[in-house]
């Protein structure tokens, strides 16, 4: 009701929504400027908002731009926004929850059948490893600094992160990255090229990161090139 409040005049009356315009390079100065700040300020919410009323949006955009009067009181938007936050936040836990039981449940039976294939192995930890070329040189410490060459996937195929798609190798101090990581690369030695699948206890666990849920089980293709 008090967001319906906000798309009325005066009289009662619902206004007419607002003709499209077409915005090309020909467009003047101010016109540009003005549907410039516009899709920006959409595009950088509307993950935020994303069931926007765009209609209510645009009237109270109009209003508080014009002078108007507002149709609700500081009071009542301010109590508005923050159930609305709330609601969103709620629900965001809710469905990380269940994501991660979900994903969990997953990790354990695709791990289970990943133990069975050829040339699989596993260690007390619960990493599963596949040695695809046997290394020559020397194995790192947790404490040794690696460069290494390395693929990313979830278990459903998809490509998270990838060393060969930037065109470089990476370097990092192999005690600061997932604990699948630490040990995995400890069994190998330069020249190496290992598949790890790292159940998610031993990779980002609840917490997930960046394009990876919570209780995400991992694959990585991993070429170690050099311990330094």
């Amino acid at each position: 009701m008090l967001l319906a409040t906000g798309c009325s005049t005066n009289n009662g009356n619902q206004e007419s929504a607002t003709p499209s315009v077409s915005i090309t390079e020909q467009s003047t100065a101010k016109e540009k400027v003005g549907y410039s700040l516009g899709f920006m300020m959409a595009e950088g919410n509307k993950e935020a908002v994303q069931d926007l009323d765009l209609d209510t949006f645009e009237q109270g955009f109009r209003d508080g731009y014009e002078g108007e009067e507002s149709a609700l009181t500081q009071e009542q938007m301010e109590e508005v926004l923050t159930t609305y936050q709330k609601e969103q936040e709620e629900k965001f836990v809710a469905d990380m929850q269940n994501k991660a039981e979900e994903n969990k449940t997953k990790g354990a039976a695709f791990l289970a059948e990943n133990a069975k294939k050829e040339g699989v192995k596993e260690t007390d930890s619960g990493l599963q490893y596949k040695v695809l070329t046997v290394g020559t040189g020397k194995s790192p410490k947790a404490t040794d600094v690696v460069e290494v060459n390395y693929e990313g996937k979830l278990i459903d195929g998809t490509v998270f992160d990838s060393s060969y798609e930037r065109g470089e190798p990476i370097e990092f101090p192999l005690n600061q990255v997932i604990a699948g990581w630490t040990e995995g690369l400890q069994l190998m030695k330069e020249g190496g090229k290992y598949e790890f699948y790292i159940p998610a206890d031993i990779a980002y666990g609840e917490a997930g990161n960046s394009g990876i849920e919570p209780n995400s089980t991992l694959i990585f293709t991993v070429e170690l090139l050099k311990v330094k």
